[in-house]
């Protein structure tokens, strides 16, 4: 399965598993975080509900806006200028246009959710929001693997296999140099 993928439908399982448990037991949501045993207020079920539903409308919106999902009423054949074997999004794909946006705006959400559960776990120190840091966490680095090397397609040369873009400074490349006799 490619990383995007992955990526793609583990945030949306990771999103789905908290709205489920936020709209089914809202009480008992807010039983695990508050210190003191009480019940839940209404206005505290009805923000909680609020809230389920709103990360499970994210996890639809980014299955659907990655291409997971084919919102065309037919069936496109891949761009002639992507790789047959690459299953990763371009930007010149019709299918989905809005994928590259859609993991930037989701690896952000990860990453900055991870960053709030950190500091509630650090001010009180309670597992669920530890469980989060490493949900969040693992779930936005794969997001950031995405972007940094997932998102673009190399320029791989024909002629030796290897990727256009190596450079020699300030360390220099093996590789580059083996092939260098082979191109001249």
């Amino acid at each position: 399965m490619d990383v995007f993928y992955a990526y793609t439908y583990s945030t949306a399982a990771w999103l789905s598993l908290q709205s489920a448990a936020l709209i089914s037991i809202p009480q008992g949501i807010s039983a695990m975080l508050l210190d003191e045993t009480r019940p839940a207020t209404q206005i505290e079920t009805y923000f909680a509900r609020c809230l389920g539903f709103s990360l499970l409308t994210i996890s639809a919106l980014t299955i659907m806006l990655t291409g997971s999902i084919p919102l065309t009423t037919g069936v496109a054949d891949p761009v002639a200028t992507e790789d047959p074997g690459s299953h990763s999004p371009s930007e010149s794909d019709p299918r989905a246009p809005y994928a590259v946006p859609t993991l930037v705006l989701t690896s952000i959400f990860h990453a900055t959710s991870a960053f709030y559960a950190y500091m509630r776990y650090v001010k009180s120190a309670k597992g669920v929001f530890l469980i989060a840091v490493v949900g969040y966490s693992a779930i936005a680095a794969v997001g950031l693997w995405c972007i940094l090397f997932g998102s673009t397609h190399g320029r791989i040369s024909r002629r030796t296999g290897l990727d256009k873009r190596t450079a020699r400074f300030p360390f220099g490349s093996r590789e580059a140099k083996k092939h260098a006799g082979k191109r001249a």
